[in-house]
């Protein structure tokens, strides 16, 4: 699905739209979107800056899963935030981007739903993910979404989709960024004081509520039913214990 506001991937043309402060550079190929913005951020760039690569040879999802991100066809890049909220709510950040990226998703006639904490589905499979990683005085914000991409790695076949898999059509990746942004610049400003905003959006898209799920924490794997997303952003889990409120989590899979 193009859009007349740009040509197909006309990345230049799209960040002259981008919301204050953002700032778009562009490069061909690199390790790590967020490597490459980490060491920017260490020389002083300011926050706002987005750093998109067409092509990452070593991108990683959480716990340093690799990203596959094919060159033309996805969306692989950071964003630098120097946040003035606490440090301790930076976290947040993860809800504030998965949201941004649902609700930018959605505005192309899809429906998207969140696996807690940092995971876009669309259908029950895996569109986006995200990687927040924080610095002394900034976070990285990674973001990989999978745009016109049609085929897999035989080990993600399965739980992976695209917008265009999902739609069989073909779409401007510099439009659906565009998309992502603004809506990120609005949902950023909520870990503070109005995070119950952000957190009535990540509740209301919740893919494992109301699910049976097999996860692994740092105490060990738990198995229970999935309650809900805490006003607090934690992830309620019935077990035969108890309830308990799950600030992270690893390997999430819904049996």
């Amino acid at each position: 699905m193009t859009t007349g506001l740009y040509s197909p991937d006309d990345f230049h043309a799209a960040a002259n739209e981008f919301p204050e402060p953002f700032r778009l550079l562009i490069r061909e190929s690199v390790g790590s979107t967020n490597d490459e913005i980490r060491l920017l951020a260490q020389a002083g760039a300011a926050d706002g800056l987005i750093l998109l690569a067409e092509q990452q040879t070593a991108g990683r999802g959480r716990r340093g899963a690799a990203w596959f991100s094919p060159a033309g066809e996805s969306l692989a890049f950071s964003i630098l935030v120097r946040p003035t909220a606490s440090k301790a709510l930076w976290p947040r950040l993860a809800l504030a981007a998965g949201v941004a990226v649902a609700e930018a998703v959605e505005t192309f006639g899809l429906q998207a739903g969140i696996k807690w904490p940092n995971d876009v589905w669309i259908r029950q499979r895996k569109a986006a993910g995200i990687l927040v990683e924080a610095g002394p005085d900034f976070v990285v914000v990674g973001i990989g979404l999978n745009v016109n991409t049609t085929s897999f790695p035989p080990e993600v076949a399965e739980i992976a989709t695209s917008l265009k898999n999902e739609t069989s059509q073909s779409f401007s990746r510099a439009a659906v960024l565009g998309a992502i942004l603004s809506k990120f610049a609005r949902r950023r400003q909520e870990i503070d004081e109005d995070f119950g905003s952000l957190i009535a959006a990540v509740q209301q898209r919740c893919v494992l509520t109301g699910y049976r799920v097999k996860l692994s924490t740092s105490t060990g794997e738990q198995i229970g039913w999935v309650e809900g997303i805490s006003s607090a952003g934690e992830l309620l889990l019935r077990t035969e214990a108890g309830l308990d409120r799950l600030i992270q989590a690893d390997e999430i899979r819904i049996i």
